[in-house]
């Protein structure tokens, strides 16, 4: 079902991902991020769709379907980093703040700050181009409001 998706991700020089692919790698981040711990709290679905629902301006039936399609393509994906680069080809970098954002809301949706949730989320910030002073400014963000 996927795997023209990841094929296109996998290219040397991967084109611009479509509105609706962003959407997609983003929220499979947002799962892959939640499963580091192997430990995928009802909690942190929630927020997942919580955070797809605001972010692209979804109802709950449609951010659910979208995480539903999202933990599909994080199970078949080969790895953290095509996903990490299709984002940042699509994504500004003020925006890509708010996708740290919404990665720190999701690894602190459970209550539980683990050491391969706070790994997995350092070398993304990385991967993205977000420092790691914003990216701990994004966490106070988050664990603030």
């Amino acid at each position: 079902m996927f795997a023209d998706f990841l094929k296109r991700l996998t290219q040397p020089s991967p084109a611009p991902l479509s509105e609706f692919d962003a959407r997609l790698a983003l929220a499979a981040l947002l799962v892959r991020v939640a499963r580091a711990d192997n430990d995928y709290a009802p909690e942190e679905k929630a927020r997942i769709d919580r955070i797809l629902a605001a972010r692209f301006d979804l109802d709950g039936a449609a951010s659910a379907a979208l995480r539903a399609e999202a933990e599909a393509l994080e199970a078949e994906a080969p790895d953290t980093v095509r996903f990490t680069r299709a984002i940042k080809d699509a994504v500004a970098y003020e925006d890509r703040l708010g996708v740290i954002e919404a990665l720190w809301s999701v690894v602190l949706a459970d209550g539980a700050r683990d050491d391969h949730e706070d790994a997995l989320l350092r070398m993304v910030a990385n991967l993205l181009g977000v420092n790691d002073r914003d990216s701990n400014l994004a966490r106070q963000r988050v664990s603030n409001g």
